[in-house]
Order: structure tokens, then sequence, then C-alpha cells
């Protein structure tokens, strides 16, 4: 089954008065490239968190976010009164001193001080670490669904291009006759131009005629195309993360098209080559994309 490594995730969870969310963002990538940024308040369950990433998603970059969303709720602070207490009988004492007249606006000067303000750490308990990994797999579901969602798109895709190669492989057919027939009367025409000129030995012509003909001779690479074909949507159907195996499949068909070209020595066989190309580099490029 087919999966992109394409995906996004995201679910929240409420405790206390916190709404705690998360974010799941993943794409593409040789291996598991893994990134996080977690609230501080969280950072101690970094390794957990990574560990059930890696486990569940198993490869492409992946960008995990885990934090409090404080927007649309009122943050009180409390006010540090032994804070500002000390810091009005600094001031005081310094304007006495130096006799300087004491500002007329205190709670304005006060409140911007450092400390002046505090706002407490809650420490975080079991409970609420059971919500926050309850909420983490919801968003990794969610961004499994989408990758499912993008591999049946991608499935789509392989299988009109790979079918494609199949047919044009068909279409060769008919050109492989006629191009043994023209490569013979070409070298006939060559050898009556100098005839007259030299002796040959018209057996061992023949013989030598015979093993040029073979070696332009394509039905070994036209059987192992057509198996690399049927190998690739064999594994694209049943293996679980078929990305890196396609990948290698697409080279082995590469290969075989490569030497098709090579050996077709026909304008309309190599025509028909270079159609071939064009779809399995469409095939390449998707392959990238596959888990």
């Amino acid at each position: 089954m087919v999966q992109s490594m394409t995906g996004f995730g995201k679910s929240t969870c409420e405790y206390g008065n916190k709404k705690i969310v998360v974010e799941v963002k993943s794409l593409n990538s040789k291996q598991l490239d893994l990134s996080t940024r977690i609230s501080g308040l969280y950072r101690e369950k970094d390794i957990e968190i990574r560990t059930e990433l890696s486990q569940q998603l198993e490869r492409g970059k992946i960008d995990f976010a885990l934090y409090v969303d404080n927007s649309g709720k009122e943050s009180i602070s409390q006010i540090n009164q032994s804070v500002l207490v000390a810091y009005y009988e600094q001031i005081k004492q310094i304007s006495d001193n130096l006799k300087i007249e004491v500002p007329a606006n205190w709670f304005d000067i006060l409140l911007r001080l450092p400390d002046a303000l505090k706002t407490d750490t809650v420490e975080m308990d079991e409970n609420e670490w059971k919500e926050i990994k309850i909420a983490i797999n919801q968003a990794i579901e969610q961004l499994k669904v989408f990758r499912t969602q993008e591999g049946k798109s991608l499935e789509n895709v392989f299988v009109t291009k790979i079918n494609r190669i199949a047919e044009l492989l068909e279409q060769i057919a008919p050109f492989e006759g006629e191009r043994v027939e023209k490569i013979k009367a070409k070298l006939e025409e060559n050898l009556q131009t100098i005839s007259d000129k030299i002796s040959y030995d018209k057996n061992r012509l023949e013989q030598e005629l015979i093993f040029y003909i073979e070696k332009l001779d394509v039905n070994e690479e036209k059987v192992r195309l057509k198996t690399h074909l049927d190998y690739f949507i064999e594994t694209m159907n049943h293996e679980k993360s078929p990305g890196k195996k396609l990948g290698f499949i697409a080279q082995e068909i590469g290969r075989e098209v490569n030497t098709l070209g090579s050996k077709s020595n026909h304008s309309e066989m190599q025509k028909i080559v270079v159609l071939m190309k064009d779809e399995l580099e469409q095939i390449k490029e998707q392959v990238l994309n596959v888990l």
C-alpha cells in the first residue's frame, strides 16, 4: 500500500485552564529527519515523544510542535508585593538623600521594574501527560490519514505511467522485423558496390551478419522490462512501506529502457524509447514522495 511522506496532523486538549496544542508536519526525506519544538514545561518528555514519532511515522522530515495556546484567554499575573515594597523604599531613600522629588506616578514606575509581576509555574502531573499523549496520538493518526489519501493519488499516477510504458513496449514489436530487413539490405547494398574490387567468403559473411543481428536483438530487454513493470505494481500493492524498493525497481526499468535505446538502430523505436523515458522520469520524481 502506497503512502505519501507528506502530511499534517493537529490536535488539542484542555487541562485545567490550559489549551494544549500538538502539531505534526511531514515532508519527504531519504531517512527519518526529526525536529521538535516543545514548551519548556513538557521538555522532559522530548525523548519519549521522539521515540513515539519514529516508531509510528518511520521516515520523512518530521516537524513536531507542542505548546500551550493562550490566545483568546486573559492571562492574570500576580503583583509581587515584597519586591514592590523593596523598590518603593529604595526609591524613597534615594529621593530623601539626594533631595529629589518623589515621582507622582509610583505604580507606573514600580510595575515596570524587574520581577514586579510574578507568574506561578505549575508542574506537569501524570494526568496532564496522559491527556497530552492522547492528543499526540490523535495528531499522528490525522497525519497518517493525510498520508494515505496522498498515497492513493500517487498510486493512480504510478499505475497510469507503468501501463503507458507497457503499451509503448508493445508498439516496438512491428518495427523489429522491419529493422532487421533494413540492416540486411543496407549491408548487401554496400557489399555490391565493392564486390568487383575485393573477394569475400559468403559463408563467413552470413555468419558475421547473423552475429551482428543477434547483438541488436532486444527480446531479452523486452522480457526483463516487462518483468520489472509487473514487479513495480506487485511491490506497490503488497508491501507496507515500499518507497525505497520502488526507487530501486525504477532504476532497473531505466537500465532496460536505455539498453533498448542503444540497440534500437531505428528512428521509430528510438522515438518510443524517448516516450518511455519521459514516463519513467515522472515515476522517479513521484517515488521520492513514497514512504
